[in-house]
């Protein structure tokens, strides 16, 4: 078969996968490229920027399943590898009739992506379980057997390198088992686009103001943590609500009341700040909306 005739697995999913998600190219390109090679791959960066997106429609586009795992206290080595059904312990005794397979036995026998949310929250000696596991392509589940994963068997990860709530540090030793890429939040135009599709909003002026704010959080002296792309497409989504339900309220304040409701759970206030975030997207909202303290109001409501 000579080479025009070859077709690119790679390419191929690049196309049909970059149907779904906007924007990203570049961190798609990365990613497919690391999962084509047969890698492992860990993405860090903020919540709401596409990484389980991007993920999701690969794993779509090749036919093989998406195996989500939150990664909390809770999730220690049997609840990754699985266990045996107690029930049946009782009555037949340890077999592998009786084994009842967790995410990452699961994964491994469908050739499915096992993607882990918040990799940093989880357990050490779980992560020593997945490592082994990683390396070998394969887990030996006593009184079972050992299973070898399809080839398609690809652990992925995210984690969020702001939050350290409830976190671990995560050691070289589990670094050097992954590639990995930085993921950080994607341009106004994109996450316009992302705002548009989500919600259906053909008001361009309501996309660009709830894009705005959202993005004003971000850079607020007083947040430690700002409000990814999900709090523009609340804000519109209830923005496009209020319009509908009282259609004689000042599109401004429509816009403050959505931001309000959409914004305020999801940014995070400095431990040194003496404000609330009502205060501190009202501020926003007043930055935007004015060009200056006494200025002329921007009210755009076409």
């Amino acid at each position: 078969m000579t080479a025009e005739h070859v077709t690119d697995p790679a390419m191929t999913a690049r196309e049909a996968v970059a149907q779904i998600v906007v924007g990203r190219e570049r961190e798609l390109t990365l990613v497919l490229a690391a999962i084509t090679a047969g890698r492992d791959i860990l993405l860090e960066g903020p919540p709401g920027t596409s990484k389980s997106t991007m993920l999701r429609a690969i794993t779509s586009h090749w036919g093989v399943p998406f195996v989500l795992v939150e990664g909390n206290a809770e999730l220690t080595p049997a609840r990754l590898v699985g266990h045996h059904n107690p029930a049946r312990v009782l009555q037949e005794d340890y077999s592998a009739e009786n084994f009842v397979p967790g995410p990452l036995v699961a994964a491994m026998q469908e050739g499915g992506f096992l993607y882990i949310e918040e990799l940093n929250r989880a357990p050490e000696d779980t992560l020593n379980v997945l490592l082994g596991a990683m390396a070998e392509r394969a887990v030996t589940v006593p009184r079972v057997g050992t299973t070898t994963a399809v080839p398609t068997f690809r652990v992925v990860a995210s984690m969020n390198p702001f939050d350290n709530v409830g976190t671990a540090r995560i050691s070289d030793s589990v670094y050097d088992r992954w590639c990995r890429l930085a993921v950080g939040y994607q341009d106004a135009r994109e996450e316009g686009d992302v705002v548009a599709l989500r919600t259906g909003c053909a008001l361009g002026s309501l996309i660009e103001d709830g894009v705005a704010l959202t993005r004003a959080t971000r850079a607020h002296p007083n947040l430690r943590r700002g409000s990814s792309v999900r709090g523009a497409i609340d804000l519109v989504a209830i923005a496009m609500e209020l319009q509908r339900i009282e259609p004689d309220v000042e599109y401004s304040r429509v816009v403050l009341d959505a931001a309000l409701v959409a914004l305020s759970a999801r940014i995070g206030l400095d431990d040194a700040a003496d404000t609330t975030p009502e205060r501190v997207i009202t501020e926003l909202w007043e930055n935007h909306f004015f060009s200056a303290p006494g200025g002329q109001r921007r009210d755009r409501s076409d």
